[in-house]
């Protein structure tokens, strides 16, 4: 397990759209191991890979429920809206406000290959919400309606 630097916006890498991740392998039990380690050190309540430079869809969050690791998560269902703070480890010191879906439902596997699906709120939802959309390259402040904090 190792800590690993995160890559600062406005890398290139961080606006390009991760690989499903096809077999789980223990480079994925390795990757799934660092980014919980890296987000700790943060600390975070979430982290995905290409914040560490992979362009694998994995994925980790801890909002103070426990670890939560997902491999190719996606959103399959959601409703309600909610908008509420947010910042990034990739974008240190800017605060945004960004809407977000109230209550989503997210499907993945974890690091067995079972597939889980996740039913979440307020945070958790927000969190889950944050870190989806870095696999597709997209950042917060790409959602920002009002700035809180320096904008980057």
């Amino acid at each position: 397990m190792a800590i690993h630097q995160i890559l600062i916006h406005p890398d290139p890498i961080l606006r390009e759209k991760s690989q499903p991740v096809k077999k789980i392998t223990p480079n994925i039990w390795k990757l799934l191991d660092n980014l919980a380690d890296t987000m700790y050190e943060a600390p975070g309540v979430g982290l995905a890979a290409p914040q560490i430079g992979v362009l694998k869809r994995v994925i980790v969050v801890d909002v103070g429920e426990g670890l939560i690791e997902l491999i190719n998560p996606e959103i399959i269902a959601a409703r309600g809206r909610d908008v509420g703070p947010e910042g990034c480890l990739s974008v240190p010191g800017a605060q945004g406000e960004v809407p977000r879906a109230a209550v989503v439902t997210v499907r993945g596997l974890d690091r067995h290959g079972r597939e889980r699906a996740i039913k979440a709120e307020g945070l958790l939802a927000r969190a889950l919400q944050h870190e989806i959309d870095h696999l597709d390259g997209v950042l917060f402040i790409d959602k920002v309606i009002r700035w809180l904090e320096d904008k980057p």
